[in-house]
């Protein structure tokens, strides 16, 4: 097939484009650098190939309190990312399955993190403006999908880890975060302070089970949202209890600061409807994924300092 990738070079647009070739596919990857989606016309240089399928990765966030301090930018910029690409696939690629992906802070948290829920109630506030611009683009695809019959699936998941994560100046996921500082407590001897009391509860998937399932889920479905994740959440104190173990660090010197953010108390995803959908998949680890995750850190990150 020929397909289109919007946000190739993050993290997950690298462990998809590489999973894509890897079963024959080709592909255009979209970067920042090559294509400024926030311009409108970015995409017509693009339109002499007929693409089977366009997955829309590409987004304007950051993890952490990120959001907090942008929330004008993140509205103005995503809808203009999320309106010319819908603008471009329907005025010219009307053939594609257009595969999104969605926030699982979209969900309001007083209600269960089912799919039917996603449009439901409200999002926390602190991601609020963030989670709109998922949901928009999810209404995006519904209205298309109703006036001109296009095809197109959102992918929910929760959140990513394993290699390949970036490492530079930006704001890292909660684990890479968690890694990242006691991996430098055990080297440097730095304190480690993690954010919040450490009971507030996430959920991961390794980043290439998501990849696996959404290629799979892509090729299966048409019109539809689904959850990807694992199904079970742990504590952030589960998680670096687990990292402490893998570095070899003492768990009891880490100091959790209750003053800092911490998000959502709680986000963890059904899993009823993939299951369903794909009975026999099966993930990761959670240890063996957070073992390989701090061992590609460890190399990648700090032997580069």
């Amino acid at each position: 097939m020929n397909i289109l990738i919007s946000g190739a070079s993050g993290f997950l647009g690298t462990h998809l484009s590489k999973a894509l070739k890897e079963k024959g596919h080709t592909l255009v990857q979209l970067s920042s650098k090559t294509c400024d989606l926030t311009k409108q016309g970015s995409l017509e240089k693009y339109n002499d190939i007929r693409y089977d399928q366009i997955f829309h990765l590409a987004a304007w966030t950051q993890a952490g309190d990120f959001c907090l301090s942008h929330p004008g930018e993140q509205w103005i910029i995503n809808q203009k990312i999320n309106t010319n690409i819908l603008s471009w696939w329907a005025e010219h690629q009307s053939q594609a399955k257009m595969i999104t992906i969605g926030t699982s802070c979209a969900y309001a948290p007083e209600k269960p993190l089912e799919e039917s829920n996603y449009l439901e109630g409200q999002p926390i506030e602190s991601l609020f403006t963030y989670a709109m611009t998922k949901r928009m683009l999810h209404i995006g695809l519904l209205s298309l999908q109703k006036q001109f019959g296009l095809k197109y699936l959102t992918l929910v998941p929760s959140t990513l880890y394993g290699p390949g994560y970036h490492t530079d100046d930006r704001q890292m996921h909660f684990i890479f975060d968690l890694i990242r500082k006691i991996i430098r407590g055990k080297k440097f001897g730095e304190q480690v302070v993690l954010w919040g009391d450490g009971y507030q509860r996430r959920e991961l998937v390794h980043v290439r089970d998501f990849v696996s399932l959404a290629i799979q889920l892509s090729e299966k479905l048409d019109n539809e949202i689904i959850n990807i994740g694992a199904g079970e959440d742990y504590s952030i104190r589960d998680f670096a209890k687990s990292i402490c173990d893998t570095v070899g660090y003492d768990f009891a010197k880490i100091h959790f600061d209750t003053t800092k953010y911490v998000g959502a108390k709680s986000k963890c995803l059904s899993t009823k409807k993939i299951k369903q959908i794909l009975p026999q998949n099966s993930l990761t680890g959670l240890r063996d994924g957070i073992k390989e995750t701090v061992e590609w850190f460890n190399e990648s990150y700090f032997n580069r300092m």
